[in-house]
């Protein structure tokens, strides 16, 4: 496998901006780092889910996904659309919402289901740089909790990065909304002309 290529392509499109890394800053900014920590831990573990099923199933995948793609993509679209639409109409801090916080662990776990970002990645990464070169179940185990791990310190990046300018991101709020809405809204539409 071209070690340098693999890790290059995971690292430019896992640490880009996408829906799972402009959520991270979001939640980060509104819920503080401690508390997001649940979002990234969830994306983490709905990314390696994701690519374990793009591991075992490559091959009914490519065969099923002129059919699902479009439908997929759609579903995957709107969701960002609704997520940003979220960011932009939300308030000030609501507090200790606990049972918000917990959900953030399972946001960041079906996010990955309707991310089309992510699931192209998945199938993209497995086809081209892991079935090629490895035939075992074990190595797909690691690459995908691997490829987790690289989801997990993705999100945790932007994450800290919303919580370090919080006190500058809280006094700019609505901004902060407007603009990381437009980049969830971009990166929804970048999905439909690419």
């Amino acid at each position: 496998m071209p070690l340098f290529s693999f890790l290059l392509f995971v690292f430019v499109t896992s640490f880009t901006p996408g829906p799972n890394n402009i959520m991270a800053m979001s939640f980060a900014n509104k819920h503080g780092l401690k508390k997001t920590i649940n979002f990234c831990l969830g994306v983490g573990i709905g990314f390696f889910v994701i690519t374990l099923l793009c591991s075992f199933f490559n091959i009914m995948l490519t065969s099923v996904m002129p059919i699902i793609e479009f439908p997929l993509t759609i579903f995957g679209v709107g969701y960002m659309l609704y997520l940003a639409f979220k960011i932009l109409t939300s308030k000030d801090n609501d507090g200790g919402n606990d049972a918000g916080n917990r959900n953030l662990f399972l946001i960041g776990i079906l996010l990955q289901f309707v991310n089309p970002k992510g699931i192209l990645f998945g199938i993209t990464v497995v086809a081209t740089f892991i079935l090629p070169y490895y035939t075992s179940y074990f190595s797909y185990l690691l690459f995908s909790l691997f490829l987790g791990m690289v989801g997990f310190m993705s999100t945790f990046s932007w994450s800290l990065f919303g919580s370090i300018f919080q006190k500058l991101l809280l006094q700019y709020r609505q901004q902060f909304n407007i603009i990381m809405a437009i980049l969830l809204v971009y990166s929804a539409f970048s999905i439909l002309v690419n």
